[in-house]
């Protein structure tokens, strides 16, 4: 996608490339120099995406280092967990005893289907746990 707009620009719109901090890479001074223009407007393409690239895995390694500090000293990443408090466990019953619906079960704990279920599983399986103990 992006070689294909840089292969749009330089050789149908025929525009120039300047770095303006490397007049090197200028292709206005090889206009003259038929195919050297072409080469060092693909070179500073290949210049551009290496060093992008460089520059990536130079964030991502940051990041993962920030990342292993930050678990070191404890910090949690995500959300918080939702916890079962009674109102939980008082609309749990009444839906398992199926006086409301899931639905309503659901709006009253104010939780969406998948975090309900997934709380509704884990309290079963406390409450089996408790029973074996």
């Amino acid at each position: 996608m992006i070689l294909d707009e840089w292969q749009e620009l330089i050789k149908e719109k025929k525009i120039d490339i300047v770095v303006l901090d490397m007049a090197l890479l200028n292709t206005m001074k090889y206009k003259d120099l038929n195919g050297i223009e072409t080469l060092i407007s693909d070179l500073i393409l290949q210049l551009l995406s290496y060093m992008a690239e460089d520059e990536r895995k130079r964030i991502r390694e940051r990041q993962k280092e920030g990342i292993t500090i930050a678990l070191q000293k404890g910090v949690k990443f995500g959300r918080k967990k939702v916890e079962i408090d009674n109102n939980f466990k008082e609309t749990y019953q009444e839906w398992k005893n199926h006086k409301i619906t899931a639905v309503k079960a659901m709006q009253r704990v104010g939780m969406k289907s998948n975090t309900f279920y997934r709380r509704v599983k884990e309290y079963e399986y406390s409450l089996e746990k408790s029973k074996l103990s």
